[in-house]
């Protein structure tokens, strides 16, 4: 998402009572800006909400970039939306230039939000709550596995039979920093995945399967698949190693070298499906998505 310094006028007053007379706003919302680290007085971030600024002040404002977005489906409360691989759901610092916050603003405006994520690899379906009220809902929702999600996955070799993995996880704790990743651990979260065979590919020796995570844990279904030896094909994270872990994510490797090294030029991974009940209405939403094209391409 882009941004731009904003030029504020300045009476040498507190830090939030400028952004409070300037934008019109209230002091808890003048405040947040502050923590935010969005407030610079003389180019130096202002982190004292009583500071009194002399001197330049100027405010980060983030503008809206959109290229375009598939609405799968929409109605006053929230929408569904295709999520294309290789772009971020939220914005990830400011040197991110552009995510789905861009779509989601400039469709519906500040308050609207996912209600969920995705990794910036995987794509497919990803629901967007238009408003405070049902961002709250959705959030309860999901919290009591309300929300089914079903997910398409291209695998490395061919899968004999449907599968259930309950193994649980939790982040690992000793990799450098190079990226959030997952380890399967006895003391760590419970986590869930049905996995059923849709079609073996023998040119490719792999295998295109429905998954299904009854639970909603970070990687589960990645990491769920590399624990019984059917990597997803394409990522850029687990079964690596560190140097072309970090190349793939810097993007500093090639789509040639990448396929040679992990079977695809992205993760092969969709968000296929989406089932709840909202308002007593059900709701079952299919992505338009020719995920086969995709992946296969």
């Amino acid at each position: 998402m882009a941004y731009i310094k904003k030029k504020l006028s300045n009476n040498g007053k507190k830090a939030f009572c400028v952004l409070m007379e300037n934008l019109k706003i209230s002091m808890s919302e003048a405040q947040k800006l502050i923590d935010k680290k969005r407030l610079f007085c003389d180019g130096k971030l202002v982190e004292e909400k009583n500071k009194i600024l002399n001197g330049l002040v100027e405010l980060i404002v983030y503008e809206n970039n959109p290229k375009g977005v598939d609405i799968v489906f929409e109605n006053e409360d929230f929408a569904v939306i295709e999520k294309p691989s290789g772009v971020l759901t939220h914005p990830n610092g400011r040197n991110c230039v552009y995510s789905l916050c861009d779509e989601i603003w400039h469709l519906w405006g500040k308050e609207a939000c996912v209600a969920h994520r995705l990794d910036k690899e995987t794509s497919g379906l990803l629901l967007v709550a238009k408003h405070k009220k049902s961002q709250i809902e959705f959030k309860t929702m999901f919290e009591k596995k309300q929300i089914q999600k079903e997910y398409l996955a291209l695998v490395e070799g061919c899968v004999k039979e449907n599968f259930i993995v309950d193994k649980a996880m939790d982040l690992v704790k000793n990799y450098d920093d190079v990226k959030t990743r997952m380890q399967i651990c006895e003391d760590g979260k419970k986590a869930i995945t049905e996995f059923e065979i849709l079609e073996f590919h023998s040119d490719l020796n792999a295998t295109l399967l429905l998954c299904k995570p009854l639970t909603g844990r970070q990687h589960q279904i990645r990491l769920h698949l590399f624990h019984v030896k059917h990597k997803i094909l394409g990522d850029p994270l687990y079964g690596l190693e560190k140097d072309k872990i970090e190349r793939i994510l810097d993007e500093k490797m090639s789509k040639k070298e990448r396929i040679q090294i992990s079977g695809a030029k992205r993760l092969c991974l969709h968000s296929n499906c989406l089932r709840f009940i909202h308002k007593n209405e059900k709701f079952e939403i299919k992505s338009n998505a020719d995920i086969k094209k995709e992946f296969f391409d």
